[in-house]
């Protein structure tokens, strides 16, 4: 069975190592994924203001996120947190109170900084958020990466075997997690959806 799976890139910088990594993620999954990339960069700073009538941007990130049989987060830490990009578009998806567009959505986050850390602080917020959210997380294998240029090509190929190797187990674990997931909510061990 296909699966289409939405991803979000957490840098807006257009030459960000995090959408290096986005393209090396698609170009070694499995063939029974394929993926959208769901824009975040053109979403207003979000305010409750807008829940009685959602701007056409807000609408259309919905609509893509409910579209997507699974989400994949690539995102660089900022500050020890969550870009505020990202953070932003997650609100929009999360409102207007009671449809969550996350929700039962299986999840993997990953990410690339050139630190050592990784991005690992950023994805331990995210965990709590997409906790709150009611979306199911791929918990191991975790994707911390130091990112070393000379291990990518700008379009997504991976030079390093060992990289390239490790990236590849994760999305062929990703896969099977979207798989469970799906499962265990069409056979309705997963609660309603709306928070």
């Amino acid at each position: 069975m296909a699966y289409n799976i939405g991803y979000f890139v957490g840098s807006l910088a257009t030459n960000s190592i995090n959408r290096t990594l986005s393209k090396a993620l698609i170009k070694l999954a499995p063939d029974t994924l394929s993926f959208t990339e769901i824009p975040i960069k053109d979403l207003p700073l979000y305010n409750s203001d807008y829940d009685a009538d959602y701007p056409a941007e807000g609408l259309a990130l919905k609509q893509a996120i409910e579209a997507s049989d699974g989400l994949l987060f690539i995102s660089p830490e900022y500050n020890r947190s969550i870009p505020g990009a990202l953070k932003n578009a997650i609100d929009w998806g999360s409102r207007p109170w009671g449809t969550n567009s996350f929700a039962r959505k299986p999840t993997g986050l990953v990410g690339a900084s050139i630190g050592a850390i990784g991005t690992a602080v950023m994805q331990s917020s995210m965990r709590s958020v997409l906790s709150f959210l009611d979306a199911p997380q791929l918990n191991s294998p975790e994707v911390y990466l130091q990112f070393k240029p000379e291990d990518f090509e700008a379009d997504g190929t991976v030079t390093n075997q060992g990289t390239a190797d490790f990236l590849r187990h994760y999305m062929g674990e990703y896969t099977a997690f979207v798989e469970r997931v799906l499962d265990a909510t069409a056979a309705g061990h997963i609660g309603d959806p709306d928070q």
